[in-house]
């Protein structure tokens, strides 16, 4: 599916009868997932928010004393219950009722409490994440709180290229991001790439 189509669908779900949509974004890292996510809400407009699985990364402090400070972004150093917590009181709000999400701060590396709110009128929800389609428990799980979920797919040189340069941004010399990309980072692109393959659409990133 290209990205006009991306948007189209996008448009047609938050204009569809019934409940609120929500939407899911899943890939491996630096394939495009949040630029695509930002794209479609801007499609869609007002009735659209957007709520990463980022949020839910688990503090530098608690990864430290996990011993998997090294290891951010693997499957394990998110608060994976919490997050489905989170997407089934988007699904089950009662009418009137804000749910709030976290955010990732970018420039703190942290999760940020309570920075994103689901009003009540957010007809569709755009969640993305490496995980959605992770077929380990508890991840596996949250398949059954999304209507759809599309893959966001990339050239996996290109995808490598822009995740050493969103660590070069983030604060890290070229030569740690070029080891972070090649060890963890592709560490959770194998772990999550059959996922491809349960997805309800493959978006093809540009």
């Amino acid at each position: 599916m290209s990205t006009a189509a991306a948007l189209d669908r996008a448009a047609e779900l938050a204009a569809g009868p019934g409940p609120r949509r929500i939407l899911g974004l899943a890939g491996p890292p630096g394939a495009g997932k949040s630029a695509l996510a930002a794209r479609l809400a801007r499609r869609v407009g007002r009735d659209a928010v957007v709520v990463p699985m980022d949020g839910f990364h688990l503090a530098d402090a608690e990864l430290i004393r996990l011993g998997r400070l090294g290891r951010k972004g693997a499957p394990d150093t998110f608060d994976a219950a919490g997050y489905l917590a989170l997407l089934g009181r988007i699904r089950s709000a009662e009418p009137g009722v804000t749910v709030y999400a976290p955010a990732f701060g970018r420039k703190l590396e942290q999760p940020v409490a309570g920075s994103i709110p689901v009003r009540p009128d957010a007809r569709l929800v755009i969640t993305e994440g490496n995980y959605l389609l992770f077929d380990e428990p508890p991840w596996i799980m949250v398949r059954s709180l999304l209507d759809e979920v599309w893959w966001v797919d990339l050239d996996a040189a290109e995808r490598r290229r822009r995740l050493v340069a969103r660590h070069v941004r983030w604060g890290k010399t070229s030569a740690a991001a070029e080891r972070f990309v090649a060890g963890s980072d592709e560490l959770n692109a194998r772990a999550v790439a059959p996922g491809r393959e349960r997805a309800d659409r493959v978006v093809t990133a540009c």
